[in-house]
Formats: C-alpha cells, sequence, structure tokens
C-alpha cells in the first residue's frame, strides 16, 4: 500500500496490484492526512517514506509525522530512504534541511545509495546501526543491439550519422550542459559526431539552458535536442541507440544524491563519461578513466575523442561497470529492502 500526495486527486485507486491511498499535500505544514489514513486502514508493520525536498519541504514536518506514527502504534517500525543528504555548507541559507536529518536519525532505518553519503549522516553524528547503503535499482536495457537509426526514429530524431553521442536527462544548469556544447565544439570532425540531448526543461535557469541550447544548434553541426519529457522506456531508446552516453555533470558543494540517470545508463553495456562530481561517484569508483574534472570541456573533448578511436578498449574497460549494473538490478535491491525490514521487525523498537 502506497500512500502518496493528492496531486492526482483525493480518492484511492489502484496501479495494478498496488493500492494508492492519497493521504497529504506536497509541501504540507504537517501530516495529520498520513496519521489519519494510516488509522483508517489499521495501521502497518513497516512505514517507509522515500524523502524529497522537492515534495516534502525543506522542514522536518513529514519525519516528525513518522515518528508520531510510531508513537501511536500505527506503524511498527518507521525509516526513510533520503535522497539528498546535506553536508552544513550545502545547506547555507536552509537550516531545515539539516533540522530533517537529525529528525531523520530518530528513526528505525534510514537508507541511503552511497557511501558519501552513509558516511556524512555519521560524521553528523548518526549511528551507523541505523544507517544503510541500498544501492540505486539498475535495469538490463531491452533495446541493446537492436537498429539505433530506428531507436532514434521512435523518438523524433532523424538524420543522424557518425558516433552518436547521448546526453540523457533534465535540461538544468546542474547537469553541465553549456560544457557538454562547448566540448562538443572542440571536436575535430562534426561529421563524425552526432551529439543528441533529450530532456524537458526543469527548475530555475532552465530557460537560459534551453536559450543555450537553441543558439548552439543554429552554430553547430550536428546537434540535436528532444525538447520534452522523455519516459523510462523512451530513455532506455535514446541509451541503446547511442555510443557514447555523457552526463558531464556539475555539483554544489555539501549536496550528495546519485544519479539514476547513471543507473539507466549502465544496463546499456556502452562507454559512458561523466564528471568527479558525487553524483556519479559509482563511476568514479568503477571506471575512473571515464571521468573528467566537471566544467572543463577541453578534457570532455579529449575524452570524447580517446573513447571513440579506442572505442572497443573502452566498451571493455567498462566491465566493472556492467558487472555492478547486474550487482544491482531492480530485483536484487527489493530483496536488499526486504531482508531490511524482516531484521528491523526481528529487533527492538528505537527510543
Amino acid at each position: 500500500m502506497v500512500f502518496s500526495t493528492r496531486e492526482a486527486g483525493g480518492e484511492p485507486y489502484r496501479d495494478g496490484d498496488i493500492a494508492i491511498v492519497p493521504s497529504y499535500d506536497r509541501a504540507a505544514a504537517d501530516y495529520t492526512g498520513l496519521l489519519d489514513a494510516l488509522a483508517e486502514h489499521g495501521g502497518v508493520d513497516i512505514l517507509h517514506l522515500h524523502h524529497e525536498y522537492g515534495i516534502y519541504g525543506d522542514g522536518p514536518a513529514i519525519m516528525e509525522a513518522l515518528l508520531e506514527a510510531r508513537r501511536e502504534r500505527l506503524a511498527r517500525r518507521v525509516l526513510a530512504t533520503l535522497h539528498t543528504v546535506y553536508h552544513p555548507r550545502g545547506a547555507v541559507g536552509r537550516p531545515e534541511r539539516l533540522e530533517t536529518q537529525q529528525a531523520a536519525s530518530k528513526l528505525d532505518a534510514v537508507v541511503v545509495h552511497s557511501t558519501i553519503q552513509e558516511f556524512e549522516l555519521y560524521s553528523q553524528g548518526f549511528s551507523l546501526s541505523r544507517v544503510h547503503r541500498i544501492p540505486h535499482g539498475t535495469s538490463i536495457n531491452p533495446y541493446t543491439g537492436q537498429n539505433p537509426y530506428k531507436l532514434l526514429s521512435s523518438l523524433g530524431v532523424e538524420g543522424v550519422s557518425g558516433r552518436i553521442i547521448a546526453v540523457p536527462g533534465f535540461l538544468r544548469p546542474d547537469k553541465g550542459l553549456d560544457t557538454m556544447i562547448e566540448a562538443f565544439s572542440k571536436l575535430g570532425d562534426k561529421g563524425r559526431y552526432t551529439l543528441v540531448i533529450a530532456g524537458e526543461p526543469q527548475g530555475k535557469g532552465a530557460e537560459k539552458v534551453e536559450a543555450e541550447l537553441a543558439a548552439a544548434i543554429e552554430r553547430l553541426r550536428g546537434v540535436v535536442m528532444v525538447r520534452r519529457y522523455l519516459s523510462e522506456d523512451q530513455l532506455l531508446r535514446l541509451a541503446a541507440a547511442a555510443d557514447i552516453l555523457v552526463l558531464p555533470y556539475r555539483d554544489r558543494p555539501g549536496k550528495y544524491s546519485v544519479s539514476g540517470i547513471l543507473h539507466l545508463s549502465m544496463g546499456s553495456m556502452k562507454p559512458i563519461i561523466g564528471t568527479r562530481v558525487p553524483r556519479l561517484v559509482e563511476l568514479y569508483q568503477y571506471a575512473p578513466r571515464l571521468v573528467v574534472p566537471p566544467s572543463n570541456p577541453g578534457e570532455l573533448a579529449s575524452k570524447i575523442v580517446w573513447v571513440d578511436r579506442n572505442y572497443d578498449y573502452a566498451v571493455a574497460y567498462m566491465s566493472n561497470v556492467y558487472g555492478y549494473a547486474v550487482r544491482t538490478l531492480w530485483p536484487r535491491m527489493a530483496r536488499r529492502h526486504l531482508e531490511l525490514y524482516r531484521s528491523l521487525l526481528g529487533g527492538s523498537s528505537a527510543a
């Protein structure tokens, strides 16, 4: 059973075998609606929150609701996955985010996706017995090996040639698309490459990013933009069509998360070039030679050329990443969660 926001309406509904119970507003001031819904359904054994600041706001109200649910015995155990963890430097101007993390330290368990997140919480006083690292899930791309031009055509992209370089994801300043464009302009033979940038604008600064991309398309040969939201299936098609996937991210110091696009890309068995930022720590760990400093178009261009000229070697070099993709398949990560739930139900409640 999923207790959700009311953005899709206020009436319960089903998604396949899953019952969805809209219970509270996005970024609500309090979550008594969640407590009421839990009481109406007789409570639960495990109440697991997937926390995003964009959904639950900066403050600790949702964490306090989880703790209240445990006190009222509406849930035997309460835990949260923190998709973003903040160092104090990263939370400057938003102290409520650190308050949210401190409230999470009182839950029965906290799940994070990376070692950086894990040890940042430890440095802030979390007991490591309550912090559990379960990597983001990965899917093996079912479109790998299919005709790339047909896959691109299904996305509305025609007339590509040469090596296909794909940059998937939202159009935002932190995606480093300006660095990608400048790196692409430095590649020698423009007819040798096609750059496909795909995604919809999102958040503050997206309009400027979009304008810069439009200008690049006008002045550079071989740049194609798919400006719309892409479903996971469409992203998989793009990744399967690409020869090289590039994630030129830049991160704000003190903000730690992992890239879902990286995990989607890993299952496509293609070379991935990324930047040395916390979001891509797994790529840095398993394929350090394909990672470059952020905001450095010269090094990024050189790495693209190196992968192009040594393509078979680059594919083989990615074998550790492919192995990691298999080890983090969604069913395996689901089993890790079930093991954690069983462990929590077998132990004693936190004070």
